[in-house]
């Protein structure tokens, strides 16, 4: 199926089984053949899936190079972004080239970064292999890089030319990190959709990997559409990750995934949200049980002292004033602004 995202530059999302075969024939609908293609992926993706992606990209008459990067959160720096450059101008890449990203959430948002940066900007293409990345991370266009004291520091707003979502690729997923993507979904569901949450209760959206995923894409490219730069309505989307990039940054992003962190987050912010009266009582302990169904932590080792304190560098933050997201009940969120010393207070 495919999905259309109107932003200034509207582009589609393909989810498809089998969609990973087709991506030199999506591309060459909107570069000429003869461009040149540059793959960008990680050690653990690359011998998995590059080859079928080059082979697809050259019979559909692109030029292509590929640059690999060491797997894992640790590597989404400047120093791997620099290498990709470095690739680009040695292979001659020019505004009217491509880049392809091969991979989760991380190689997405480092290719559409260098994609955004390298000659101030030229096309990139996004092939989520990951759960997370397939249904959230690849749609929006947010790009971004780790600084050492916080997550997505260094960023910019870059739509992709196209996202070609393959739910195949997802079976040679670990359990843990299939698991880890269900966080987001799970998040989709808390704050836009009662059924898909109730499907996940039931077990039922698993049964339909396409359908589950188109539909949290969708529900992510309404929030998209409505604030392509995230100051606004988007901020929804970030139920969870208050508490749970503060959690990421405070393991020093190892150990404890994304998806995991975001999942903790959630419950925080239920918690206090119950407590300020914003929040329907019971729901935090509805979405901790859904967390734990699918394997998922509910809660850390940190203290509350040391998650609020490491909000400090959130983005979605004015001075001492956080934006935030809570729920009303499963499918209505809200952005509420609170302060630090609040926020500590309503989870103590």
């Amino acid at each position: 199926m495919v999905i259309d995202v109107k932003t200034q530059r509207p582009y589609e999302v393909t989810v498809e089984n089998g969609a990973m075969g087709k991506v030199g024939e999506i591309a060459v609908r909107l570069k000429k053949p003869g461009t040149k293609a540059m793959l960008i992926s990680e050690t653990h993706v690359m011998p998995l899936y590059g080859e079928r992606v080059l082979a697809s990209l050259e019979a559909a008459g692109f030029q292509t190079a590929s640059f690999v990067f060491p797997a894992g959160e640790e590597h989404k720096q400047m120093e791997t972004v620099m290498g990709m450059y470095m690739a680009l101008a040695e292979a001659g890449f020019t505004r009217t080239d491509l880049i392809v990203t091969l991979g989760g959430g991380v190689t997405g948002d480092m290719g559409g970064f260098a994609a955004a940066t390298f000659l101030r900007g030229i096309d990139f293409m996004q092939i989520p292999t990951s759960l997370v990345a397939q249904a959230d991370a690849s749609v929006g266009g947010k790009t971004g890089v780790d600084l050492p004291f916080g997550k997505n520091l260094i960023g910019a707003f870059h739509q992709p030319i196209a996202v070609v979502s393959d739910p195949e690729a997802l079976s040679t997923l670990p359990r843990r990190y299939f698991n880890d993507g269900l966080g987001e979904v799970i998040k989709h569901g808390c704050i836009a959709d009662p059924v898909l949450f109730e499907d996940l209760e039931r077990g039922g959206a698993l049964k339909d990997m396409e359908g589950m995923v188109a539909k949290s894409v969708a529900i992510k490219r309404d929030f998209v559409q409505a604030d392509a730069r995230d100051t606004g309505r988007r901020m929804i989307l970030n139920f969870g990750h208050t508490c749970g990039h503060a959690l990421e940054k405070l393991h020093g992003f190892k150990g404890l995934s994304h998806g995991e962190a975001v999942g903790i987050g959630m419950v925080m912010a239920c918690r206090a949200g119950e407590k300020l009266g914003v929040t329907k009582p019971g729901t935090g302990l509805r979405i901790a049980g859904l967390l734990e169904q699918y394997g998922l932590p509910t809660s850390d080792a940190f203290s509350v002292e040391e998650i609020v304190q490491a909000t400090a560098l959130d983005k979605k933050s004015d001075g001492e004033t956080l934006r935030l997201i809570l729920i009303r009940d499963i499918g209505e969120s809200v952005i509420y602004p609170i302060g630090r010393k609040e926020l500590l207070a309503a989870l103590a």
